[in-house]
């Protein structure tokens, strides 16, 4: 594939949302301009590091898997822990939000503002 097209302003706010199909967390992130080839991140790499920091999580009894064993897995403690593991696994990412759901009408949102 040959990516095209032109490449927006520098001063352009870029907004970037990915959802891990099948699983219960979005991140969302912002960068202040595109690069050479358009893209305000790579989705390769945003999708591998937050399946990778979900994979960490699935399938494990949560009371007893860090840092839940001394915390509640509420949905917002999930967001706030998958939040901080991005953010140091993508420290070039400016990360605004992690929401982490429960079911399709039932989430919290942790961003750290």
């Amino acid at each position: 594939m040959k990516i095209r097209g032109e490449v927006a302003d520098a001063d352009a706010v870029v907004i970037v949302a990915w959802a891990a199909p099948g699983r219960i967390a979005m991140l969302c992130a912002e960068a202040a301009e595109l690069d050479a080839c358009g893209m305000a991140f790579d989705f390769s790499v945003l999708k591998r590091e937050l399946d990778s920091v979900l994979d960490e999580l699935d399938h494990r009894n949560l009371n007893e898997t860090p840092p839940f064993d001394l915390v509640n897995p509420s949905s917002e403690h999930i967001a706030r822990m998958v939040f901080e593991a991005l953010q140091a696994r993508l420290p070039d990412a400016h990360l605004r939000y992690v929401e982490a759901w429960e079911s399709p009408d039932a989430w919290a949102t942790y961003t750290p503002d």
